[in-house]
């Protein structure tokens, strides 16, 4: 099966490299804010939904968590340490609303280990399942 821009996760397929590709410009480069990825219920991948540029806030990057849908992101998130050196850490977020169709909750819950252990580089991990669970507050609050 071919699997241009896409991730396999089910029944032992393999990640596809965009998955991991994407991450790791993001990881090493910095060359995007954020990667949102969608689970393909169809083809049984994973897609790159959406990159944010560098210059891109966190603002942008919640407004691509859909209200009724999951979703799994990284976000590289910027601080200042008590002694205002600058750091970064790099969040994996599990998107899972309230409102989203249970079979799709299935679905992303089930697979979310395995793809997770693809990204290597991850430093916090954040299960959400409404805004305030990935409010700029709590990743302020995970990053020390």
């Amino acid at each position: 099966m071919d699997m241009v821009h896409g991730c396999a996760i089910w029944r032992g397929s393999r990640v596809h490299d965009d998955c991991k590709l994407k991450f790791m410009e993001l990881k090493a480069k910095r060359t995007h804010r954020f990667v949102v990825y969608k689970i393909e219920e169809k083809q049984k991948q994973v897609i790159v939904e959406k990159l944010g540029e560098p210059a891109q806030t966190y603002d942008d990057f919640i407004a691509h968590l859909p209200a009724e849908e999951c979703r799994y992101a990284v976000y590289d998130f910027d601080y200042l340490t008590e002694d205002n050196v600058p750091k970064s850490r790099i969040f994996f977020i599990a998107w899972s609303p309230d409102t989203a169709k249970v079979r799709s909750k299935m679905i992303y819950a089930s697979s979310k280990d395995r793809f997770k252990r693809e990204l290597d580089g991850i430093q916090v991990e954040l299960q959400a399942t409404d805004p305030t669970e990935v409010g700029l507050d709590v990743f302020k609050s995970r990053a020390n």
